[in-house]
């Protein structure tokens, strides 16, 4: 199935893809580029009350800064204990197919110790606590727009997070989304397992929890959902990329879960440990391009193969639609640093988005653009890689998002702009004094609403006056 928007976006980058590109500058585009590489997206001392946006053109990365005091930070250390360390960190969680972010920051606490070497601290991120303070943002990169979402209550779920919108015309900015994450509950029924799913819907502003939700997989085994979720077709997948992807509507009220297995020969036998499944996503990867399902996979030995799939129209396969070695291929494209070797490992970096015969891979400290069709690499960029020591680690941050023409005039939806568009047309119809039609409004959120703009409902004690200038600005943008 042909996403409309996707088909539209790659139409009009096919004629900029036609030169091949030559070894990426990380100066900042002349041109907004059709898609982007999101990589950091770090914490920054700022008072400014947007996100900043460093964008470049793939393969260069992009990164996004977050003003500090937007975050919700964990209650300072005592300042006499000096054996403990406050560590704050960012990360890309998901896209959303149309130019959202879905932004995680982290905030907990460690021990630290001194050096035997240095007399420097150092942190035990072996020792970190179970209990860290998670910020969640949705965000415009284009705009630097962020829309705090609510903490969610209770224990804290681990599974991937991911962003889902939708637009009542079909196409153009949305209306609504959904971030949803799925866990495993590890409970079984015979052939099905059962699931949860935590899921915020900006229509109503709050988090929901939707405990056994049925899934008939083909193994009695668990489904891994903690690696990545992926943005297709109007529902969700969470990628296990062991073994397949489990997918679902959040926007229903009672999601049906479905199951689709990895291409035959991909998947991993037995039961794989959670570790193992983090590995394995730095070879095996799904993402979405020119409107369809993908999923690539390179071996881990020279002359490493790179393959891709695309999922049939009726979800019931895959089909191979490229496969080339990529060992001598890189050496004769790259001109200096590092080259494929027996000793240099490859890694999958990102699916192109607008064109499903171009990936982006990791070769030690380049990020390199592979067009399969073409036999040719089409460009490369220096990337700076902070987790040397933990190498799947950048597999799962690196995001490809699409920049669509009107993103960077559209804001994100929320209960509030949703609520007030709805008594515009009540007042409008009826002929509402304007007066009655904003008390109406503000009575309606109360009752309704418990979050505005990122702030959580626990910080919420807004006045009437608060929401008329809130309503006022929205009339005049």
């Amino acid at each position: 199935m042909q996403l409309p928007l996707r088909r539209a976006l790659s139409t009009a980058a096919s004629v900029r893809r036609a030169r091949a590109l030559h070894t990426a500058a990380a100066s900042p585009p002349s041109r907004t580029p059709p898609w982007a590489m999101i990589y950091h997206t770090p914490p920054v001392r700022s008072t400014a009350p947007r996100a900043t946006f460093l964008l470049a053109e793939p393969p260069c990365p992009s990164h996004i800064h977050v003003p500090d005091h937007l975050i919700d930070r964990r209650p300072s250390s005592d300042p006499d204990d000096g054996d403990t360390e406050c560590l704050l960190g960012g990360l890309p969680s998901a896209t959303s197919g149309d130019g959202l972010l879905l932004l995680t920051y982290v905030d907990m606490h460690s021990p630290a110790v001194a050096s035997h070497i240095t007399g420097a601290r150092e942190h035990k991120l072996f020792a970190l606590d179970n209990d860290p303070r998670i910020t969640r943002f949705v965000c415009n990169p284009l705009t630097g727009e962020l829309f705090r979402l609510p903490d969610i209550d209770g224990p804290k779920p681990r599974p991937s997070v991911g962003l889902l919108t939708r637009s009542d015309a079909g196409h153009g900015p949305p209306d609504r989304y959904a971030v949803a994450l799925l866990n495993d509950d590890g409970s079984s029924n015979g052939e099905e397992r059962a699931f949860t799913m935590w899921r915020f819907l900006s229509q109503r502003g709050e988090w929901e929890k939707l405990v056994g939700l049925p899934c008939r997989l083909p193994l009695p085994r668990k489904m891994c959902t903690s690696v990545e979720a992926v943005a297709f077709d109007g529902r969700l997948w969470w990628v296990d990329p062991t073994w397949g992807a489990i997918s679902a509507d959040p926007f229903s009220d009672r999601p049906e879960l479905r199951f689709v297995e990895l291409p035959r020969g991909s998947v991993w036998p037995g039961i794989v440990r959670a570790d193992l499944v983090r590995i394995g996503g730095m070879y095996q990867r799904m993402g979405v391009s020119e409107g369809r399902l993908r999923y690539v996979e390179l071996s881990e030995k020279y002359p490493f193969v790179l393959s891709s799939f695309a999922l049939d129209d009726d979800g019931s396969g895959w089909t191979l639609e490229h496969r080339v070695a990529l060992g001598r291929l890189c050496k004769e494209g790259i001109s200096g640093g590092d080259h494929p070797s027996k000793q240099n490992n490859l890694r999958i970096g990102v699916i192109d988005p607008l064109n499903a015969s171009v990936v982006c891979v990791l070769i030690g400290k380049l990020v390199v653009a592979v067009d399969m069709d073409m036999g040719k690499v089409l460009g490369c960029s220096p990337i700076d890689e902070s987790f040397e020591d933990v190498p799947f680690i950048i597999t799962a941050i690196l995001k490809a998002c699409v920049l669509p023409p009107w993103l960077g005039s559209s804001k994100i939806p929320c209960a509030v702009h949703l609520l007030y568009g709805m008594y515009k047309k009540i007042v409008y119809i009826c002929n509402v004094p304007t007066n009655c039609e904003l008390l109406i409004f503000f009575l309606w959120y109360n009752w309704s609403c418990r979050s505005i703009e990122g702030t959580p409902s626990s910080n919420n004690s807004k006045t009437l006056s608060d929401i008329l200038v809130r309503v006022d600005r929205d009339k005049n943008s």
